[in-house]
């Protein structure tokens, strides 16, 4: 299939905040089309780069934007959502006990178990693989004589987006290239 008979709906548009930067890498701050186009139309985003993919109504016809920048800078000075999903981000994936990364067989962990007082925070939760957290049961590190690698602590909103730059997409466009990846090292 030639890129200009893509489908609309394979044609998200990378975000990018006012200064360029993705609004996050992980997940990668993507929008449909049709929010794009949206934000396109109500003004509130630039177009950067575009498809070779149209869309057409009667009286209209448009390329579809693949990068978009936003007119209006967004703050990432407000705290991370304490999820799971942001906890596995902040410890990369990895269990804090024996540092396998079995994406599949990851939980979490509360360092001090919720039966010895133990609290659902962000500075007593780690990631941990189910064997580990079987193993270490309701005991503390002490009890179990396992410590996770990582004390655990409240992440920025900073310190998750540059973990989330180390798991990159399964897709990437290539006009997203020079947004995603522009202060790494050049080849000489």
């Amino acid at each position: 299939m030639s890129a200009a008979l893509k489908s609309p709906d394979a044609c998200p548009a990378l975000v990018l905040n006012a200064d360029f930067r993705p609004l996050s890498y992980f997940p990668l701050s993507l929008w449909s089309w049709q929010d794009t186009l949206k934000a396109v139309f109500l003004d509130r985003v630039d177009v950067v780069a575009q498809y070779d993919t149209k869309v057409h109504s009667a009286k209209f016809e448009m390329r579809l934007p693949s990068v978009v920048s936003l007119r209006n800078y967004v703050s990432h000075s407000r705290a991370p959502a304490f999820t799971r999903f942001n906890v596995f981000l902040r410890d990369s994936f990895t269990c804090q006990y024996c540092g396998s990364n079995a994406r599949d067989h990851l939980t979490f962990d509360h360092v001090i178990p919720r039966s010895q007082g133990g609290r659902t925070t962000w500075e007593n939760i780690v990631a941990a693989c189910s064997g580990c957290n079987i193993k270490k049961g309701g005991r503390t590190p002490r009890e179990a004589k396992m410590f996770p690698d990582r004390a655990p602590k409240r992440p920025s909103m900073f310190e998750l987006n540059e973990r989330g730059r180390a798991f990159p997409p399964h897709y990437l466009h290539e006009s997203w290239q020079d947004f995603l990846y522009w202060d790494c090292e050049l080849e000489p």
